[in-house]
């Protein structure tokens, strides 16, 4: 077994969780600056790096803070429309260069900029695009699993990844199950992107504690890169305490949405907190047994990455953010939360014992 499947990656934190919210002071969508981001993730004791790219004017404070506070940038995210964003893509890889990122975390849109739903090859080009000016500058892609996304129907991440494949290109893929999770009995979720029938008929295996489903798929693809662990409740609470009124333009919702947004209306259920809240702290009941299945991808994926010598999994960060679908307004520590999973995620590890 090589050295590196005896390792756990490196653990980064998404700046956007960098929030010391409380009762006090609510997860915010206004955030912290990226100084005290930085400071935050650092003092939580448990990261290795921090996760975020910066926006053109802010490479020299990444730069400070990476030396300040001892924490390199890996791993970067932004999201993209086809038709659109072409040109983005060179400028945000070459951002994410700039601060020493080696994976640039890439969400395409369901649709492009005109609002036509894209088509898989479309999908797989835009890969290989990434993958070639990526690489001119050290910096590979890796595309997500997410909601609004082309991936929002997981079906489609197995034939994208093997027609990339057949070019004889590596496909990174970023695994954050969060977004498979939360539709698990959830109608409407499961509606929206077509899932309903497969689902009901065992076709499409969502839950990860079952035979054929869709984390092992994925796992013995080998194209799993890099694990975001954000906890969340299949059929979990949408956040009623985030509705969508706040004329604040929200990051990875797009204008033409997959998802019928309306202002008034909750959030997304896309998060749940992974400690149990203090009173007052979350808009709903807690339930520990609700969390089981966030921590079985973690156990999947680490076990995986344990026992094979060529396992691609390379970072690992916590998704614990401030945005609408997921933690905005709760009154825990946002920052704490993320802790909380990144010392699970390496207990889980240290349970696997030696290589």
């Amino acid at each position: 077994m090589s050295e590196a499947a005896k390792t756990l990656p490196p653990i980064g934190c998404n700046g956007r969780g960098a929030q010391a919210s409380s009762r006090e002071a609510p997860v915010s969508l206004t955030e912290a600056p990226i100084e005290e981001q930085f400071r935050l993730v650092r003092e939580a004791g448990v990261f290795d790096y921090f996760d975020r790219l910066p926006m053109p004017d802010q490479v020299d404070t990444y730069r400070r803070c990476i030396e300040r506070f001892g924490l390199p940038v890996h791993t970067a995210s932004w999201f993209y429309a086809l038709g659109r964003d072409e040109a983005l893509l060179a400028d945000k890889l070459r951002l994410a260069a700039e601060v020493g990122a080696h994976t640039h975390n890439i969400m395409l849109y369901w649709h492009d900029a005109g609002g036509r739903p894209i088509g898989n090859d479309e999908v797989a080009d835009f890969y290989l695009r990434a993958y070639d000016e990526g690489m001119a500058r050290g910096v590979e892609p890796a595309f997500e699993l997410h909601v609004n996304m082309w991936s929002e129907d997981p079906r489609r991440v197995a034939p994208v990844a093997a027609a990339v494949m057949r070019r004889g290109i590596p496909f990174h893929f970023t695994l954050d199950y969060s977004h498979g999770i939360f539709k698990m009995g959830n109608a409407q979720e499961l509606a929206i992107c077509g899932l309903t029938e497969d689902v009901a008929a065992g076709r499409a295996v969502l839950d990860p504690f079952q035979p054929g489903n869709f984390v092992d798929q994925w796992l013995q693809m080998g194209i799993v890169r890099w694990l975001q662990v954000r906890s969340v409740a299949p059929n979990g609470p949408r956040n009623r305490w985030s509705t969508g009124d706040t004329g604040e333009a929200v990051a990875a919702v797009p204008e033409h949405s997959i998802f019928p947004y309306r202002a008034g209306e909750a959030g997304r259920g896309i998060l749940y907190p992974f400690t149990e809240p203090g009173p007052g702290e979350w808009h709903s009941d807690w339930d520990a047994n609700a969390l089981a299945c966030t921590r079985e991808v973690v156990r999947k994926v680490l076990a995986y990455h344990h026992a094979q010598a060529d396992s691609p999994l390379r970072w690992i960060t916590t998704e614990m953010i401030n945005l609408p679908d997921y933690a905005h307004n709760a009154r825990f520590s946002l920052i704490g939360q993320n802790a909380a999973i990144a010392r699970f995620v390496r207990d889980t590890w240290a349970g696997l014992g030696p290589g």
